[in-house]
């Protein structure tokens, strides 16, 4: 029974990552047409260093991934504070809130704000996609970092207050380090649901500004090329970098009540 437990798991781990290491390969392929045998060339790197739509596509979906991460990670932190800390009418109406967001496909998602963003005269463009995309990430932040706080003994707060501590000093002081794990791990996550987001960014992108997800996709209708892979795999590099950077530096969890 456990040696099937074990080839199971690892049935579903070459499942989910053999096509990523065939993808980042063939990168590497001198052949167009992913012909065997391999023969190693850097050819498609030096051709996307060419392709501008791919280059500025990418530095777009950077861009909008940064600002989501910091916007959604501000305002979602300052919504799990309140959440966690704080006692209000309507609190379990707003908990509720945060799931619909994240379970509703993100089809209909993009589509509703297509048509409230021009309904409200917002338009397309950057502004609308860095409000959709931060619109989407907050419900994940909330949640994480939310998750965080029950690691996190309240006490804390009040032993520091009772020693002369004001409450926001007490916040900055105890409870923010401790919830600095939570806070950066939510920051990451957003980045990648925003990094990530195709349909969001198909439906509120303009034609002379647009995302990689996106153009990707066209550039498939047109014709693939291994130049989508060589930057899939510098994009897929650099993201496993910041997470083995969250790895090493972060340490998750609170305080526990080990004395």
């Amino acid at each position: 029974m456990i040696g099937l437990a074990r080839f199971y798991l690892a049935a579903i781990l070459v499942f989910l990552y053999l096509p990523i290491v065939v993808m980042m390969a063939m990168g590497f392929n001198e052949s167009s047409l992913y012909e065997l045998p391999f023969h190693f060339s850097t050819k498609w790197y030096v051709a996307l260093a060419g392709n501008d739509q791919l280059i500025s596509a990418g530095i777009n979906s950077i861009v909008i991934a940064v600002i989501t991460a910091v916007v959604s990670t501000i305002l979602g932190t300052m919504a799990s504070v309140a959440l966690a800390r704080r006692t209000f009418k309507g609190k379990t109406l707003l908990q509720l809130m945060l799931l619909p967001p994240i379970a509703i496909p993100w089809l209909i998602t993009g589509t509703a704000m297509l048509v409230f963003f021009f309904w409200t005269g917002i338009g397309r463009g950057m502004h609308a996609l860095l409000i959709g995309h931060v619109a989407l990430a907050i419900p994940y932040v909330v949640l994480v970092v939310g998750t965080g706080f029950q690691t996190i003994r309240a006490d804390l707060e009040e032993a520091a207050m009772s020693l002369g501590s004001t409450p926001i000093h007490a916040f900055f002081s105890v409870t923010l380090p401790l919830l600095a794990p939570s806070i950066l791990g939510a920051a990451l996550f957003a980045f990648a649901v925003s990094l990530d987001q195709f349909v969001i960014s198909y439906f509120l992108a303009t034609p002379g500004f647009t995302t990689l997800p996106v153009q990707i996709y066209s550039a498939i209708r047109k014709g693939f090329t291994p130049e989508i892979n060589a930057i899939s795999t510098i994009l897929l590099i650099g993201s496993m970098a910041a997470i083995l950077v969250f790895a090493i530096f972060a340490r998750p969890g609170g305080v526990s009540d080990k004395r």
